[in-house]
């Protein structure tokens, strides 16, 4: 019989076939994608054979694997259906696969509100938690990008920087503004997984040279300090720095006009057969914040029209 960990390296062996990708099934699993090859590789190790090879278009199962595939995809999709069944009986626990961006910069910081009201709920977030990690699929998923899904809300990208670098700017040439100053990104910007600097100063100008150079970050969640401490300027979601633009840690680099438009937020659920009462009080309770969200997002997007164009 597999152990946990041979479970749990499977699970993330059938999603990098179904996906194609580590990144992607690290999505879907809420891991990295260093965690995702880690659980492979000592899979591998275990069994003394290689599982996955990269093909044209991506990650493709080895002769080994393809000969147990349909077996080990149609093992999962059990295992997933028998879970959502017995979640029926278990106590309240809410399982959550996000954007970690999303989760630590928006959702955590709302969170307590909704435990205070809720104490007898339980969270896994992105694999830590109130509870462990189940095996089977999440009560929801949140990721920024064009597909399937509902919409929580749409999101800019806006120059920010911390309040000591406006000074920077002043009396520098017209359209030059950025030119030699220093520039972060994020890593998903890097990979062209996402608008970055690159886009922005096509559309807008201020840098000719060198806008695909600077620092590297993670995620907005470990930028975002490095603004604050005035170390560069950075292209941030505005959803994911309103809080900190309205209380001036960090704040609009250019007029609000000078955004990007960004792939918005979307929420998936597990099979409704499955959903429980106090996930649907959960759902409840994040579309109203979604919702607000929105509302100072559209605001703000307002106030650039008035200031200049969108």
């Amino acid at each position: 019989m597999p152990t946990v960990s041979h479970l749990k390296a499977l699970q993330a062996l059938e999603l990098a076939v179904r996906e194609r990708s580590l990144r992607a099934a690290a999505a879907r699993l809420g891991i990295t994608p260093a965690a995702v090859g880690q659980r492979i590789r000592a899979l591998e190790d275990h069994l003394g054979v290689v599982l996955l090879k990269r093909g044209p278009a991506g990650l493709e199962p080895s002769p080994e694997l393809a000969a147990a595939l349909d077996d080990l995809q149609a093992g999962f999709a059990a295992l997933e259906r028998a879970a959502g069944m017995l979640d029926l009986r278990r106590p309240g626990e809410i399982h959550i696969v996000a954007d970690q961006d999303w989760a630590d910069l928006w959702l955590l910081p709302r969170l307590p509100a909704f435990r205070r009201a809720n104490p007898n709920i339980l969270f896994n977030i992105n694999g830590l938690g109130d509870v462990p990690l189940r095996i089977g699929a999440p009560d929801l998923r949140v990721a920024r990008d064009g597909g399937a899904g509902e919409i929580l809300f749409p999101d800019l990208l806006v120059p920010i920087t911390g309040p000591d670098n406006l000074r920077r700017l002043d009396g520098r040439p017209p359209g030059q503004h950025l030119e030699g100053m220093p520039l972060l990104h994020l890593r998903p910007q890097r990979e062209r997984r996402m608008p970055g600097w690159v886009d922005w100063c096509r559309v807008h100008g201020q840098r000719e040279r060198g806008c695909d150079r600077g620092i590297v970050y993670a995620g907005a969640r470990l930028a975002l300090p490095a603004v604050q401490e005035n170390i560069g300027f950075l292209l941030c979601g505005l959803a994911l720095c309103l809080d900190d633009l309205e209380a001036g840690r960090v704040v609009l680099a250019f007029p609000a006009a000078m955004h990007l438009v960004a792939a918005p937020y979307r929420l998936t659920l597990q099979d409704a057969r499955y959903r429980r009462p106090h996930t649907e009080r959960f759902l409840v309770w994040l579309r109203e914040e979604a919702r607000r969200t929105d509302e100072r997002i559209l605001a703000f997007r307002d106030a650039a029209v008035r200031d200049g164009g969108a």
